[in-house]
């Protein structure tokens, strides 16, 4: 894989990691009612951990043995891109922090971070539609290689955005929720952007 494709990966996905969502809210949680959201952020990433072990099992098959099957995944993943966008349009979050029972163990902070992402329908189709798009089986590397670099990447990122919405929910999102709406907005016009370039990249 080049650096190109990595680089246009990341942009994507921290556009994604960056829409408020389940995620946020947890990490903004841990944050306002917890010293450290460490925790909470290892359980998030725990539960994608699953989704990027069933992707690189499902794609490496998937993509390897027909390239109108990786046609028909593009063309989804941007339309489900165009279609998120506008419904970040339609309803902007208002993040507000899930209660969290004060004096709860680490473990169960963990657990409970792990069901949320782990559990959540959207993950897994954020993984089938968005990574197939930057899967070249003609690079030379194998595409369960490529699925698991993604899929690391996107850890990362998960790790590096939530991380800071925890640490930073009691100074920033907290006393400013109009900042929070003004993310999700200005996420929501690079998504459908983003989306309407891939459909007309295929379609064309």
């Amino acid at each position: 894989m080049d650096t190109t494709t990595l680089a246009a990966f990341l942009a994507v996905d921290l556009l994604l990691v960056f829409t408020p969502g389940a995620d946020w809210a947890y990490a903004i949680a841990a944050g306002l009612r917890d010293r450290s959201v460490v925790p909470a952020v290892a359980g998030l990433i725990t539960g994608y951990v699953g989704y990027t072990l069933l992707a690189v099992a499902g794609l490496a098959v998937l993509v390897a043995s027909s390239a109108t099957l990786l046609t028909v995944l593009t063309v989804a993943g941007a339309g489900y891109l165009v279609w998120l966008g506008c419904n970040v349009l339609r309803q902007p979050a208002v993040l507000t922090a899930d209660e969290q029972p004060v004096g709860a163990s680490r473990r169960q902070v963990m657990l409970k971070g792990i069901g949320i992402s782990g559990l959540n329908p959207k993950a897994l189709l954020l993984y089938l539609s968005l990574f197939p798009q930057f899967i070249h089986p003609a690079t030379g590397w194998p595409v369960a290689v490529q699925t698991g670099v993604l899929g690391t990447l996107h850890m990362t990122a998960c790790a590096v955005v939530y991380l800071g919405v925890g640490v930073l929910a009691r100074t920033v999102l907290k006393t400013r929720p109009s900042a929070a709406r003004a993310v999700t907005r200005v996420s929501g016009v690079m998504m459908i952007a983003i989306g309407g370039f891939l459909l007309a990249e295929q379609l064309s």
